[in-house]
């Protein structure tokens, strides 16, 4: 089943060859959850760094996003110590001051909220000035499509794969 995850949306899965998919992030974040072991992905749609005190759509929010996921997940038998984090989006969409780059505000703010809560981050495909996708296959891969290039697969959800993908930096080169 085909899951399009909408702006401050979420969506969790755990039956292989299901795809949650992210199309036209820009400075909005993907952020993708993983539990590989336990066959859990969970992915949402992050629009904007600070809730200031709004507490839904929970993942509408940098701050509160990868709470939510993480509580979805568990739910459906994901252990919080073996889940992993990729980051796709966060481009800054216009050129005016740094104070205006929702995009670098929200990557750190998704950073921050995963460090708070102990997740750590396997990639991510983040920065730029260009919008990307963002794309679950459970039991095949995490991947992003940067718009007009060729999809990338930041991290493999098979199996089979005993080294996953090399991690990425904040501007979405190889390690």
């Amino acid at each position: 089943m085909v899951t399009q995850v909408r702006m401050g949306e979420l969506a969790v899965s755990c039956r292989a060859g299901d795809e949650l998919m992210v199309v036209g992030l820009g400075s909005c974040i993907g952020l993708a959850l993983v539990d590989r072991p336990g066959g859990v992905a969970a992915l949402a749609h992050v629009v904007l760094p600070e809730s200031q005190g709004v507490q839904r759509p929970r993942a509408k929010y940098a701050d509160l996003a990868a709470s939510a996921l993480l509580e979805e997940m568990e739910a459906v038998g994901a252990l919080r110590r073996r889940v992993e984090a990729v980051l796709i989006g966060g481009a800054r969409m216009f050129s005016v001051g740094s104070s205006f780059d929702i995009g670098a505000r929200n990557a750190h703010r998704v950073r921050a909220a995963l460090g708070d809560l102990g997740v750590k981050i396997h990639a991510e495909d983040v920065g730029g000035n260009r919008g990307r996708s963002a794309r679950i296959v459970l039991g095949q891969e995490i991947s992003s499509q940067l718009a007009g290039s060729p999809r990338e697969s930041l991290l493999s959800l098979s199996s089979e794969a005993s080294i996953s993908m090399a991690p990425t930096t904040a501007q979405g080169t190889k390690s």
